[in-house]
């Protein structure tokens, strides 16, 4: 080995880039064990940045004409020179790494931005959208942008503050689902199993940076074609966490394999790091629960029995409108005069009454005034049985006084509610004491119904291959963050956003405050490129970029969830399922904003010109709540709900006292090169709020940190 150190320093001295790349795989090389996974760390990726503007310096490709749909020149160039205004500019470019040097003028609107996974970058983040309607909840935020990077962002913002990341990875079935440096990765390429793996494990060691190494858990679905080599390569990368492996069963009628055994199931790795634990839950994931262990009673309405006549007590006598057509509650009435029969009140338009009369026809009384059974139907204290055949009416049941006394005492739990906004409920001492299985064989997660399915109903007409059952995403995530209702989730191959979902559903539940981020490209299908390169489109035009993943299914599909309303305006058709019971069209009281990834100058960043496209992480490292600083305060500083910023030091002062006052407050920023100037303003901010220094800290994080 000393002397092929030799060799690398003689080559270093004639010219330092080569010698520095022979010095990284000559590492590499020497840091390969003698057993366990070894396999080809292949060339640096390289992604396409559609819509970035060609700057002198930058590396690009060159397009082919537009209504081709021929590959383009896949070499790199760099530009050395730009000439020219607007449409009519000109790049001068000279061929990268060529052994014989080669130049070329170009139009700059035939050339496209390349960023090599080997380069440092320096991202920002322009917001698309938003949608608002959990008050002062944190901000679900979904990112387009290639993940790789979109990762190395969240080293500045989320560093060993993730709680919990799922992903769904590309499963190398061989199929054109996903790219290697611009390829799409065919059945037959020698280097598949070692390019996916290159692939997996350079996002998996900037998740490792990203996940709390106090506690926190890493959920990876796989199926057949790579958890052998999935499961040796986390042991490498997380040697000190706790691994198991689950199969699950997602497709029930199975798929069928020409002389092998039908598959119905896929694999999910669970690495726990830390103090992470599963907790216990009411199933076992095996078999599915009906009606197992203690119920919790309601009670009927309806009084019976001596002293129930509505004579005893008039007021207690009234109607409870129900829908005609569809039996759902519409209104309470008020009791009638004592004389006046219930035939003779009228009913709401469309409405049926349900009377407290037994079935002999007698006048009896409910058990709660009018105005304590609407309080009632708000909590989940009160519900509706089954329709009645040829009537169509209701039976009515409600909590008693011991009741809602064990659920103040923690005694009787609720477990969500169903679709008419009644609690479910279970006894504690029932409720999660069943260790899960390794082997989940559930209705809730096949992903033809509950994922396909689901989606179409949420943005129908807009097809996605292969989401998750949102339900089973849920389980997954509620095993290990259910006793942690302010959780950060990442999901860095979002999709079609089932994650996010998912961690609204859980916080229905138990009014939790998570908060998901959602990662995903604006790819789009490899069929529907082919048809749009010949109409003339390229990466970039809105057009094109309207048919992306991100915007055409990832950020619709989210706001749909949470408005309860389609991509076209109308209420979205059907009831959420299973542990919690409601109309989809009632939406979710959560916020979620949409960004795109950017790529900054590091000089525009040091010199303020930047801020804009900075603020966003800003906003997101103090925890994505509240308002954000999107502009240079004009009076040298400014306080938002989370975190305050000083630009102008000479007003540090009234800046210390502001942060101070204001309780809730988690970080400073203080823009300046001085370190001592900083250090001072630092001793005199309350030692709850974390002083950072910009931009600095945010420079050193992308220049130094990385390990490039």
């Amino acid at each position: 080995m000393s002397r092929l150190t030799d060799l690398i320093a003689r080559a270093k001295a004639r010219d330092s880039a080569l010698g520095e790349e022979l010095e990284r795989e000559y590492r590499a090389l020497a840091s390969r064990r003698a057993f366990g996974l070894n396999f080809e760390r292949h060339r640096p990726e390289s992604v396409e940045l559609p819509g970035r503007p060609v700057r002198r310096g930058d590396k690009v490709r060159v397009l082919p004409p537009r209504g081709s749909a021929q590959r383009g020149d896949q070499r790199l160039w760099r530009v050395t020179r730009i000439d020219g205004h607007g449409e009519t500019r000109v790049a001068q470019v000279a061929l990268v790494d060529a052994e014989t040097p080669e130049t070329a003028d170009v139009s700059v609107a035939d050339l496209i931005v390349v960023a090599e996974f080997r380069d440092f970058i320096y991202p920002g983040l322009v917001s698309t959208g938003r949608v608002m309607r959990g008050g002062d909840k944190p901000c679900h935020t979904v990112i387009n942008g290639e993940n790789f990077h979109v990762l190395e962002a969240l080293t500045y913002t989320h560093r060993g503050r993730i709680d919990a990341i799922y992903i769904d990875p590309p499963y190398n079935t061989g199929a054109r689902d996903w790219k290697y440096n611009n390829d799409y990765v065919e059945s037959e390429d020698l280097y598949r199993h070692s390019k996916w793996l290159a692939f997996i494990e350079r996002r998996l060691l900037i998740s490792r940076e990203l996940l709390n190494p106090n506690c926190s858990t890493l959920i990876v679905t796989i199926d057949e074609k790579e958890y052998l080599r999935l499961g040796l390569l986390l042991e490498q990368i997380f040697p000190d966490a706790t691994i198991q492996m689950i199969s699950s069963v997602i497709n029930p009628k199975g798929s069928a394999r020409v002389g092998r055994f039908s598959r119905v199931d896929e694999y999910i790795y669970f690495v726990f790091i830390g103090a992470a634990a599963v907790a216990p839950w009411r199933s076992d994931m095996l078999r599915e629960v009906e009606g197992e262990g203690r119920r919790v009673r309601w009670a009927g309405l309806m009084r019976n029995g001596e002293g129930s006549r509505r004579q005893r007590i008039p007021s207690m006598f009234f109607p409870i409108f129900i829908d005609a057509k569809t039996g759902e509650y519409h209104s309470t009435g008020e009791p009638p005069p004592v004389d006046a029969k219930p035939e003779d009140i009228p009913c709401p338009p469309g409405t049926l009454a349900i009377w407290p009369i037994d079935q002999s026809g007698q006048e009896l009384m409910w058990r709660l005034s009018p105005s304590s059974f609407r309080e009632y139907l708000n909590i989940g204290h009160a519900k509706f049985g089954k329709r009645e055949k040829g009537t169509g009416l209701r039976s009515v049941s409600y909590l008693q006084a011991g009741i809602r006394q064990m659920i103040e005492s923690g005694e009787v739990v609720a477990v969500g509610r169903d679709a008419g906004g009644a609690l479910e409920l279970e006894f504690a001492d029932a409720f999660g004491t069943r260790s899960p299985a390794t082997i989940w064989n559930l209705v809730a997660h096949s992903a033809s119904e509950h994922g396909a399915g689901l989606l179409k109903s949420l943005v129908p007409g807009r097809r996605f291959p292969y989401p998750k059952s949102v339900y089973a995403v849920e389980d997954c995530l509620r095993f290990v963050l259910g006793k942690n209702p302010k959780a950060v989730v990442l999901d860095f191959f979002a999709g079609s956003g089932t994650t996010a979902h998912a961690v609204m559903r859980l916080n229905r539940q138990d009014g939790g405050r998570r908060q998901c981020i959602s990662v995903t490209n604006n790819e789009v299908a490899a069929d529907e490129q082919t048809t749009l390169r010949k109409a003339g489109l390229r990466p970039g035009d809105p057009d094109w970029e309207k048919w992306g993943i991100c915007d055409y299914i990832t950020k619709p599909r989210i706001a749909a969830a949470i408005t309860g309303r389609t991509p076209e305006g109308k209420e979205i058709k059907g009831d959420y399922k299973f542990t919690d019971e409601f109309p989809m069209a009632e939406g979710f009281e959560e916020n979620a904003e949409f960004f795109t990834l950017t790529y900054e100058s590091h000089l525009a960043v040091g010199a303020n010109f930047a801020f804009k496209r900075i603020a966003p992480l800003l906003w997101m490292r103090a925890g994505s709540e509240g308002c954000r600083i999107d502009e240079l305060p004009s009076k040298g500083w400014e306080v938002a709900d989370t975190y305050g910023l000083l630009v102008d030091l000479d007003h540090a002062g009234a800046f210390c006292e502001a942060i101070a006052s204001k309780g809730g407050l988690r970080v400073a920023y203080v823009v300046t090169d001085d370190d001592r100037r900083f250090q001072a303003v630092a001793r005199a901010l309350p030692e709850r709020v974390e002083p950072v220094r910009l931009y600095e800290s945010y420079l050193s994080n992308f220049r130094f940190s990385m390990g490039r």
